[in-house]
């Protein structure tokens, strides 16, 4: 892939990312921001962030008052994420000829600079060190991720890939997650298609656990834990979405959510980072496989959070970590929404309507041929 680093007026990082076919990003490209009109003065935003310490989930909570201020469900003729048509009214990204943007998100949980913690507080607290970034997956605000070309999608993981090592390799962060919101209906701001990466500051609490199991597996039994999950799957068949030669795409057997599904490599791969190209193909296969059977099975577009699911970003090997997607959509059915409520947010205990079986076959009958 090509990329090109700009800075916005605001100090705010842009890297922009094109396909091997579109070729070099050339020209006399510029960063924008909105708000910034040529020659004015960066408009301030005033951003504090902190962290404290959860003593009975023994966890942290980051705390971002800002976020209320940033842009909420704009107007279309207003989108902030589109390349800027006038410099009088600039956006966050720059016309030219790139297919992937990455920028520091204007209003971040996690930064470099997150400002001093309270001061007057009993409990542990500690400045919300990190980073938050916005991927901008495309220029067409009409597309989804799942609608882009293969080898686009390709790029998407590409540039997830590089964010992942370079993010990570900063001495104040552990892990790197990720991940993408679709559709109002899990708490989308804004419409044009684009995810999130956050780079946490320590190891958040899922991936921790989910770590813990793998590690407590494969030294146990001498490999990943997923490994023998994806080996289940395949010989079972029933929950298989897709099997490729170098990945795999099922409902697993434990879906928490209606519809839920994993994406992984078949091999063990601990990062994003340390995939290879054969690997990042045939995932980007999956992928596009998964989200068009989501949207051809209710012929509109389908809500789902994506995170993606890796090691820590740090020296050690983790052999025991094993990457993949994980894809929880909160359809229970066709036209109702699954909501966590009282068992799941109160005690933690997942109760599903379906069973995986079921909302497995209904996506194994979708046909998606996009050769």
């Amino acid at each position: 892939m090509f990329e090109r680093r700009l800075q916005k007026p605001d100090g705010r990082e842009l890297i922009l990312y094109a396909r091997q076919s579109r070729g070099p990003i050339e020209g006399d490209l510029f960063a924008p921001s909105p708000g910034v009109t040529p020659g004015g003065k960066a408009a301030e935003v005033k951003r504090s962030s902190h962290l404290r310490w959860h003593p009975l989930r023994g966890e942290w909570v980051a705390y971002a008052s800002h976020r209320q201020n940033r842009t909420y469900l704009p107007p279309k003729e207003w989108n902030p994420l589109a390349p800027t048509t006038s410099l009088d009214a600039p956006t966050e990204l720059p016309p030219g000829r790139y297919d992937v943007a990455v920028f520091e998100n204007l209003f971040p949980t996690l930064s470099r600079d997150p400002g001093e913690p309270p001061k007057d507080l009993d409990i542990p607290v500690r400045p919300a060190h990190g980073r938050c970034e916005v991927v901008v997956f495309t220029q067409d605000p009409t597309a989804s991720l799942g609608l882009l070309p293969l080898d686009h999608i390709e790029l998407v993981l590409e540039v997830w890939a590089q964010r992942t090592a370079e993010l990570g390799a900063r001495d104040d962060i552990e892990y790197v997650m990720p991940f993408e919101n679709k559709g109002v209906e899990v708490g989308v701001t804004l419409h044009h298609p684009h995810g999130q990466i956050y780079a946490y500051p320590f190891l958040p609490p899922i991936p921790a656990r989910e770590l813990s199991e793998q590690r407590r597996y494969f030294e146990t039994v001498g490999r990943t834990l997923m490994t023998s999950i994806i080996e289940g799957e395949i010989a079972d068949g029933r929950r298989v979405l897709y099997e490729g030669p170098e990945s795999v795409a099922f409902v697993p057997v434990c879906a928490r959510y209606p519809y839920e599904v994993w994406i992984t490599p078949r091999s063990p791969v601990a990062r994003l980072d340390l995939l290879n190209a054969a690997q990042n193909r045939d995932l980007a296969r999956a992928m596009k496989t998964v989200l068009r059977k989501y949207d051809l099975l209710w012929q509109r577009p389908f809500p789902y959070l994506m995170a993606v699911h890796q090691g820590p970003s740090d020296e050690s090997e983790h052999p025991h970590a094993h990457l993949h997607l994980e894809l929880s959509p909160p359809y229970r059915s066709r036209d109702r929404l699954k909501y966590l409520a009282g068992t799941e947010l109160g005690a933690g205990m997942f109760a599903n309507d379906s069973v995986p079986e079921e909302k497995a076959a209904e996506l194994r009958a979708v046909r998606v041929d996009f050769d």
